[in-house]
């Protein structure tokens, strides 16, 4: 038996086949909803909008190898995201943890859950997020957030 924080984990009283971690792995498979998006920025992560619906936004986001996010939550906001192409290391505050997800796994968040997700690995990466309500980012200072 392992232990698994409450806020990855989804609620009874959302159906599981609207699980937000099974939305961004329908969208990864159907390519041709977002491939005429995907842009690569040399300065930043790039981000754009694939999906809205009421109560609901997929965006896609593109990495180059040393691009990230700050340490950051999504307010009230819970979802997923998965790992198309590429890689990617997400750092959670909470328990100081590490996991490095490659294409085909997601990772589910809730509110208050705060991590820094970057592509540390040497290919560009690519990862679908899905957003129950509007998607909003808080970040964090990063001398009040410091994760390795």
């Amino acid at each position: 038996m392992f232990a698994v924080p409450d806020n990855t984990i989804a609620s009874a009283a959302v159906a599981p086949t609207v699980h937000p971690a099974l939305i961004a792995r329908q969208f990864a498979a159907d390519r041709r909803r977002w491939a005429h998006l995907l842009r690569y920025d040399p300065d930043e992560r790039y981000v754009a909008l694939v999906h809205r619906v009421p109560g609901q936004e997929v965006w896609l986001m593109s990495w180059l190898p040393g691009q990230g996010a700050l340490p950051h939550d999504h307010g009230a906001s819970t979802g997923a995201f998965t790992v198309v192409s590429g890689e990617l290391t997400e750092h959670v505050l909470r328990d100081g943890s590490t996991r490095r997800l490659v294409a085909g796994q997601s990772r589910v968040f809730a509110p208050g859950y705060v991590h820094r997700v970057r592509n540390d690995g040497p290919d560009p990466a690519v990862s679908l997020h899905v957003y129950r309500a509007e998607r909003t980012v808080r970040d964090y200072p990063v001398a009040l957030s410091r994760v390795s």
